[in-house]
């Protein structure tokens, strides 16, 4: 075990931040020589933009290849370590070096892909595709750490321990999934927006290489990956459609989650939690003062839409498992 040779895995995760920085740093440099890409004019929200006129079968194979095998090697270490190594340490497993190995291969293959033929898997799927699996891997962190943080003000929903179980037996399949899918559906162009993004799938691939270690668990690095999708919005709306778009949606819809869910989980003080559901409070009332009060329902919206996917989701798990026992018997 690398655990003995101390390499104590807090290092890998700095180190691994500061590395997802500089590789966004790199997607920046390389990405200069993609300015002369021809492509088409907007067409609005549901067009996704960075993508040729005219893909040929090579353009495709090349992206869709590369997602496959990139999926199916992160897919496969999942399944090794669970099955071989099974076991938590605060050093790095075998399986982690490798995994760390293969996402930067992978990395470097598709900025490679993408100066070759630019496309990512956006020329045949649907830009929602992508944003919805980093809202299923929110809404599944919900389910997960039901029992443990509660799901509104520290109250539990009713979740079974079953359903539970099983979401946290799984998820690593599911993130892995989010990550890698969002990851190869871009090209690796250099726009504030994909810049941001790429950081925080890099930190993603770096917190799905790090399983069955103590820091896959460590409560604030956990949370400030939950987090990090508060200032991707927020950032991308801003920068899409300006101080007068619909940021504050995405900022304050984030924020209101971690005010009455995650916040809970990190062992924060009462004093502390009333502090920033205060400021939080603060915050709301000054922007909507000059947004408009009428519109301050942007707020709960993200919310709503999570917490309802989360009792969606453990609805059809809880059936599934019944099903399961059914055909069993």
């Amino acid at each position: 075990m690398l655990n003995d040779l101390r390499h104590p895995v807090r290092y890998v995760v700095l180190f691994g931040v500061l590395g997802s920085a500089l590789l966004t740093g790199l997607v920046w440099l390389l990405g200069q020589r993609l300015q002369g890409i021809v492509l088409l004019p907007d067409q609005g929200a549901s067009w996704y933009y960075w993508k040729l006129p005219d893909p040929t079968v090579w353009t495709r194979v090349s992206a869709w290849l590369g997602y496959a095998l990139h999926q199916l090697a992160s897919w496969g270490l999942i399944y090794y370590a669970q099955t071989r190594v099974r076991r938590y340490t605060t050093g790095l497993h075998p399986v982690n070096v490798i995994a760390l190995a293969v996402n930067g291969f992978f990395i470097a293959l598709h900025t490679v892909q993408t100066h070759l033929f630019y496309d990512g898997l956006a020329q045949d799927v649907s830009i929602f595709s992508s944003q919805g699996s980093v809202v299923l891997l929110l809404v599944v962190v919900l389910v997960m750490e039901n029992k443990r943080r509660g799901m509104l003000l520290t109250w539990s929903a009713p979740i079974s321990t079953e359903v539970t179980r099983l979401a946290r037996k799984y998820h690593g399949y599911l993130f892995s999934w989010a990550a890698i899918y969002t990851f190869w559906y871009h090209p690796m162009e250099a726009t504030s927006s994909h810049l941001i993004g790429f950081f925080y799938m890099f930190l993603l691939l770096l917190q799905s290489s790090l399983m069955f270690t103590s820091a896959h668990t460590n409560r604030w690095w956990t949370l400030m990956l939950e987090l990090l999708v508060a200032v991707h919005g927020t950032i991308v709306a801003v920068m899409n459609s300006g101080p007068d778009g619909m940021w504050p949606m995405f900022l304050f819809g984030f924020v209101a989650i971690f005010v009455l869910t995650q916040m809970h989980g990190v062992g924060l003080g009462k004093a502390a939690r009333w502090w920033i559901a205060a400021v939080f409070a603060v915050a709301v009332v000054t922007v909507y003062s000059w947004r408009g009060l009428p519109r301050i329902d942007e707020v709960i919206r993200i919310p709503a839409i999570e917490y309802l996917l989360a009792a969606v989701l453990a609805l059809l798990l809880w059936a599934g498992i019944r099903v399961a026992k059914l055909m069993r018997r």
